[in-house]
């Protein structure tokens, strides 16, 4: 593990790039890190770390306990991807996605951050038709720690007779949902002032406490926030129908999955989404975190240069935002990437007719450049 210093560091950020693409859509984010620390001192100090089926060559395992050490000491994690076909075989506690689920395991992240954005450059490669979806920028907070994927009993049982019985236990607490709640309303606070809480309070109890909870929680503490709520298959509907509706989503572990799943499509491409997963603040205002894109390793075109870099760059603007409340950077991150669209820059993923075709490198230079014209007009 190494570390490249700064001498006016604002904090430490643990890069795992991880396997397949990783490597080389997190370069392209350490060169907006570059950037920001050469022309606008905002600078890190960053560890290098191996995650996922690169530490498995190195060490044996998914992750190393050092690095899960620095992990928990770093200010954010900054995670490329992790998998590929060449692990497939390992016995399941050697994959490489163990290392990626020890890491928000251990550092107890609970609230998942998934926006679903659409440039308006981008909105014919949605599914949806472009009026539907141009524009769109929602934020969807999940719980991640609890629900019905930790819940306990579980198992599959022999009940005899050639039957089997599988139970999942959905269970909550007002603790868990109090703490997701907190965090989707202080995003709202600075977005669009507004919460819609999804969960099935018709059909099941932990839904009926979910709602309660977070009524309970609104009134006391976020009365300045319009609170709504709607039952999850609803939301799911709506999301296709009339996406814009929503500011920002929050809802348990099971139905955050599907759903932030749906509103990815509604962008026409994983490549362009990135996403944060948040633990608690601590007394000295200090929060652990990990930020990375969503789009996998992709170990089909990994080393030729074809990633679309955007979604882990647009990590870093969120990692910029979330841990380190660095606004107007995040915000200069963001509007650079949205025009490069606009200027018709593309990688493959999100090439359109009459486009142009770059590669990695030259979308982060892409990106770069943009950084580079937007500072000297402002």
């Amino acid at each position: 593990m190494s570390a490249a210093n700064s001498k006016s560091a604002l904090g430490t950020i643990l890069a795992l790039p991880g396997d397949g693409i990783g490597p080389e859509v997190v370069a392209e984010a350490r060169r907006v890190a570059a950037w920001l620390a050469d022309t606008r001192s905002v600078a890190f100090q960053f560890i290098d770390g191996l995650v996922g089926g690169a530490s498995y060559e190195a060490h044996g395992v998914p992750l190393t306990d050092e690095t899960m050490r620095v992990a928990m000491e770093a200010d954010a994690v900054l995670l490329g991807a992790v998998g590929g076909p060449k692990w497939d075989k390992l016995e399941f506690k050697f994959k490489p996605e163990r290392g990626l689920l020890r890491l928000r395991k251990d550092m107890d992240l609970f609230a998942n951050l998934r926006p679903a954005m659409v440039y308006p450059a981008l909105a014919e490669a949605s599914t949806l038709k472009p009026e539907i979806v141009a524009g769109l920028d929602i934020m969807i907070v999940r719980e991640l720690t609890g629900g019905v994927y930790f819940g306990e009993p579980r198992g599959i049982t022999d009940i005899g007779g050639g039957n089997r019985r599988g139970i999942n236990t959905q269970v909550y607490t007002t603790q868990e949902i109090h703490r997701v709640g907190r965090v989707a309303f202080d995003i709202a606070r600075a977005r669009g002032r507004k919460v819609c809480s999804v969960e099935k309070a018709n059909v099941m109890e932990s839904g009926l406490l979910w709602r309660e909870e977070i009524t309970k929680l609104h009134a006391a503490e976020f009365a300045d926030v319009a609170l709504s709520h709607m039952y999850a298959d609803n939301c799911a509907m709506q999301l296709v129908r009339n996406p814009k509706q929503f500011d920002v989503i929050v809802t348990d572990n099971l139905f955050g999955d599907m759903l932030s799943d749906e509103a990815a499509q509604l962008t026409g491409s994983l490549g362009m989404l990135p996403s944060a997963s948040l633990g608690a603040t601590d007394s000295s205002g200090k929060r652990r975190a990990l930020y990375e894109p969503i789009h996998g390793s992709a170990p089909d075109i990994a080393g030729q240069g074809m990633a679309n870099p955007l979604a882990t760059i647009l990590s870093f603007a969120m990692l910029l935002r979330y841990s380190f409340n660095r606004a107007v950077e995040a915000d200069l991150v963001e509007q650079a990437v949205g025009n490069v669209l606009e200027h018709g820059v593309r990688t493959r993923d999100i090439l359109q007719p009459g486009k142009t075709l770059v590669s990695t490198k030259a979308m982060g230079d892409a990106v770069l450049a943009e950084l580079e014209r937007l500072t000297k007009t402002r």
